[in-house]
């Protein structure tokens, strides 16, 4: 600080430029605004299409001034819907970025999931620990992921979404491969035969498994023999993580280009028959965050603020992406920062792409309910239960399938007399629903590792006072 500065004068300085700073944000915000409420009322689209500019080049500075990768992934979020909405022939050419990106994920996920979970029990002795976290895990992911199914259930029941929808004669489109598995093949999925096949084919809880008897087996031999394997997985670790921070430069970019998709090849025109369960989906969102998940962080003691700011960014990473495998390396590392071991985060996480897919079971309650409503079938109490408990089941085998749910919803619609037809219809805006089911997958599979964490005394806070 320079000697004629006095402590007074420093702090009346930031005032100002935080003043200043709020200011520019609200200068930002109402061009921005103005530019999307006159494209709703057809308002000469080349002036809102100027306001929305001018508003989001107004914000460029805030990103700046912050440095934050949800405030850079917002920004491109907002700037990349604007290409697809103003030059959707451009914004459609531009998803191969977004491909770029999940290709870097992938290379990143299997090593540090394997490194995580290694160095976890064999570093750290946590070989005891890890049929009671597996247990917990797992009662939790179920209890969690039905009370999903029922809201998701309660809210398409509300509001009737299907009701006098009219099935389309023919749908030109591709319907995924429909196969339903038993659990016996489900839990033979669990279980890799063929580590390198496992890793090729990212399937995500095979690589788990492996870690586990890998770190288990190291765990168990003298530390003559466990040091030097232990000190090489220990630098795999750190090195994957460090490589998760250098990808996670190219994310902003991602979601914009991945946004800039959506809407350049979907346009809204399309959307406005369904609007109606995309409204009833999102209600429903919210409504499991509310009743479900943040009295779950009351009860467990997980203070609300941190841990919203520690899920926000890979929960925005996975809204703008619509791939829960994207966010999982920077879920990882912020729940880790959190205050979650390392071994817990490495197991529950990936763990729970497979077991605790919250945003998934809600959209497949709903969206199966509305294609029988659709369809005109009238299913009772009695019935419905059966179709959610099916979907329960069947969505177990899921993980590491392109368009799982819809693979799962047309495995199951055939079994309850619901056609096709009606299925295909949510291909128009499974996108947009992808966008918040991913989201709250994210958010859902990082407030289990901190809960189970809290279970186990292991959880961390640098701030806990309790």
């Amino acid at each position: 600080m320079p000697a004629n500065l006095t402590p007074q004068a420093t702090q009346s300085g930031r005032s100002r430029s935080y003043v200043l700073f709020r200011a520019l944000n609200l200068a930002a915000a109402i061009p921005l605004v103005a530019g999307i409420v006159a494209a709703l009322v057809h308002i000469h689209s080349e002036y809102a299409a100027a306001l929305r500019l001018m508003g989001i080049g107004l914000l460029v500075p805030f990103a700046l001034r912050r440095r934050s990768l949800l405030v850079w992934t917002f920004i491109a979020m907002l700037a990349g819907a604007e290409l697809g909405a103003d030059a959707p022939q451009i914004a459609t050419q531009t998803h191969f970025l977004a491909e770029i990106f999940l290709r870097l994920i992938r290379m990143i996920v299997a090593p540090l999931i394997f490194g995580g979970i290694v160095t976890g029990i064999a570093g750290h002795h946590e070989l005891r620990s890890v049929g009671r976290v597996a247990v917990k895990s797992i009662i939790y992911f179920e209890v969690v992921t039905t009370l999903g199914l029922i809201i998701g259930a309660v809210a398409i029941n509300i509001s009737q979404a299907g009701a006098g929808v009219v099935l389309p004669a023919s749908i030109q489109a591709v319907a995924p491969v429909a196969r339903q598995e038993g659990w016996q093949q489900i839990l033979l999925n669990i279980f890799p035969e063929n580590i390198a096949q496992a890793v090729a084919q990212n399937q995500i809880l095979q690589v788990a498994v492996f870690a586990l008897l890998f770190g288990a087996a190291l765990a168990t031999l003298s530390e003559q023999k466990r040091a030097p394997l232990l000190a090489v997985m220990q630098s795999l670790t750190e090195t994957m993580f460090r490589m998760t921070r250098i990808v996670m430069f190219a994310a902003p970019v991602a979601a914009g280009a991945a946004l800039s998709f959506t809407v350049g090849s979907m346009g809204l025109a399309m959307l406005l028959p369904l609007a109606k369960l995309l409204i009833t989906n999102y209600a429903a969102l919210t409504a499991f965050v509310l009743i479900v998940l943040m009295p779950i962080l009351l009860m467990a003691r997980i203070p609300l603020g941190r841990f919203a700011r520690a899920a926000a960014e890979p929960a925005a990473l996975g809204f703008a992406t619509t791939s829960s495998e994207a966010a999982l390396p920077l879920a990882m590392e912020r729940m880790e920062e959190f205050g979650v071991p390392r071994w817990i985060v490495s197991f529950v996480i990936p763990t729970g792409y497979s077991f605790d897919l919250t945003g998934s079971t809600i959209y497949l309650a709903i969206s199966a309910l509305f294609a029988a409503q659709a369809a005109g079938l009238h299913f009772s109490i009695g019935q419905q239960i059966v179709l959610l408990a099916t979907l329960a089941l069947t969505s177990k085998g899921i993980a590491g399938v392109p368009r799982a749910t819809l693979v799962v919803l047309m495995a199951v619609a055939g079994s309850f007399q619901i056609p096709a037809s009606a299925v295909l219809m949510l291909l128009g805006v499974d996108t947009l629903m992808d966008m918040g089911r991913t989201a709250l997958n994210v958010i859902g599979n990082c407030m289990a590792s901190a809960v189970i964490a809290r279970w186990e005394g292991e959880l961390k806070l640098t701030t806990d006072a309790e």
